[in-house]
């Protein structure tokens, strides 16, 4: 098995691809200071350009796990993510309410695609 792993940090790669999938890690916003709806558009901009750098895109994303600060922002975020889901081709998805790492995130995102 050939792995690609891109974006490697210290303690994750933004994306790993294997046997054909592409992990994406959580994804979080870079500015904070936006509500979830911009928080949600920020992430998702960041799941397309590391798909793209493993040559996939979000029609082939096949399972997102979503997790909100707050569930009752669910609604929100889900404006976002109707405006850039692919409408023919929507993955399996769970939206679970957590609490974040910094208490100003208010959205990440983890998906799995196919190649």
């Amino acid at each position: 098995m050939q792995l690609k792993r891109h974006d490697p940090g210290k303690i994750l790669s933004g994306a790993v691809e294997a046997n054909g999938f592409v992990f994406v890690a959580g994804q979080v916003p870079d500015n904070l200071d936006q509500g979830v709806r911009g928080q949600t558009e920020q992430v998702l901009a960041k799941i397309d350009a590391l798909l793209a750098k493993a040559g996939t895109n979000k029609s082939n994303v096949v399972w997102a796990n979503v997790w909100v600060a707050d569930i009752r922002s669910r609604d929100e975020m889900n404006v976002a993510w109707m405006a850039w889901m692919d409408p023919k081709n929507p993955p399996a998805r769970a939206t679970v309410e957590a609490k974040l790492a910094d208490p100003r995130i208010l959205v990440e995102i983890a998906c799995t695609a196919a190649k």
